[in-house]
């Protein structure tokens, strides 16, 4: 007969559920191997989060172009107003 396992006491629980949201598993050459989580707001990817949760100030300050110009054609933010040629004082 196959030996009875143990049950897990309360702190192997925890490190085990630790290491599991700290960790994941990839298959890399027919492999297991545990490679750290990227990191996650709220559980969104953080260039996700800051498409959706920056607003044009903060995009500007932090030089993120792209995604300014991003949120200008989707029409999320209004782009500067252009100078006509015969509006412009002498």
């Amino acid at each position: 007969m196959k030996k009875q396992e143990r049950e897990r006491t309360a702190a192997e629980k925890a490190a085990r559920k630790q290491r599991r949201a700290e960790f994941m598993t990839i298959f890399i050459g027919g492999r297991q191997k545990r490679v750290k989580r990227p990191p996650t707001i709220d559980g969104m990817d953080v260039d996700e989060f800051i498409r959706r949760n920056a607003d044009p100030t903060w995009l500007h300050q932090n030089e993120m172009w792209e995604e300014h110009h991003e949120l200008e054609m989707a029409g999320r933010i209004d782009a500067p107003e252009r100078a006509e040629p015969d509006d412009v004082p002498v």
